[in-house]
């Protein structure tokens, strides 16, 4: 009697045993469970830990609710400026509402590659190249909004839309670098001609400021000669300019008589004598 009823015990232990770990499901941190009791969605979404389910009548699924990285392949299209261009972004999303996500899509991650692709390529034709190259950030705004309207109903939350790359043709590529180098060099001309034009005024004012001084002149003159024999030259050229020559010509002249009496005038030739002739 006490044999039977030890193997009876021991039965029931194995039985349960073997029903508690075909029953038995663990939900980690980052997943949510889904019950599903003979095909029909049951109850609250089981949180992480230990859950228990009916074998042979009820199905949990995990849900990841950890941020996904997806990468956009490269879509090739025309922008609005009639430049073929190819485009590759990537999307970063998470599940949200994870029964949403299996009931009401058969495959999120796919919904979500395909949407991606599509509104990538319709940006691409609403766009002009130089947003494609420089506004990014808008672009990027605009194709997270319009990927997240329809997966909102699949329990999809997009968290961020990045474009990573735009591939030109060789031959724009080539435009552009033509196109930058003249505005460059057209650029170069403008701080070149602005240069000029300032010191042409500079030497306006210096020249005007010599003509108002003539003693500044000869400064600069020295100034120049200085410099000029620095260089150890054997031979030296020397222009004098005419303003110095007349400074000169002022300081030349007869020299006064301190006696107050001016000299008298030398004797001329004597006529000849008329009378004589006659």
């Amino acid at each position: 009697m006490f044999e039977e009823l030890l193997a009876a015990v021991i039965a029931a232990g194995a039985a349960g045993a073997v029903y508690f770990a075909a029953a038995a499901r663990v939900v980690k941190q980052y997943e949510r469970g889904v019950v599903f009791r003979l095909g029909r969605l049951r109850g609250a979404v089981r949180e992480p830990g230990l859950a228990m389910i009916v074998p042979g009548v009820e199905h949990l699924r995990r849900v990841n609710l950890q941020i996904v990285t997806m990468p956009i392949p490269a879509q090739e299209g025309i922008t609005r400026d009639n430049v073929t261009v190819r485009v590759d972004a990537v999307v970063y999303f998470k599940v949200v509402d994870a029964a949403a996500a299996i009931v009401n899509v058969e495959d999120y991650k796919f919904a979500v590659s395909q949407m991606a692709q599509t509104s990538l390529r319709s940006i691409i034709g609403k766009s002009d190249l130089d947003d494609l190259l420089s506004n990014r950030e808008k672009l990027n705004q605009g194709l997270e909004l319009m990927i997240d309207s329809p997966a909102v109903g699949w329990g999809v939350q997009i968290d961020r839309v990045e474009i990573k790359d735009v591939s030109l043709p060789d031959t724009m590529k080539r435009s552009m670098a033509r196109q930058a180098e003249a505005d460059r060099e057209r650029r170069a001309r403008i701080i070149n001609a602005d240069a000029e034009l300032q010191a042409s005024k500079k030497l306006a004012e210096a020249a005007q400021q010599m003509e108002d001084t003539p003693s500044a002149l000869q400064l600069r003159l020295l100034q120049t000669v200085m410099a000029v024999a620095a260089e150890k030259n054997s031979t030296l050229v020397l222009p004098i300019p005419v303003e110095l020559l007349r400074f000169l010509e002022k300081g030349a002249g007869p020299p006064p008589d301190h006696s107050g009496q001016t000299p008298p005038d030398r004797p001329g030739p004597t006529p000849p004598d008329r009378s004589l002739e006659a």
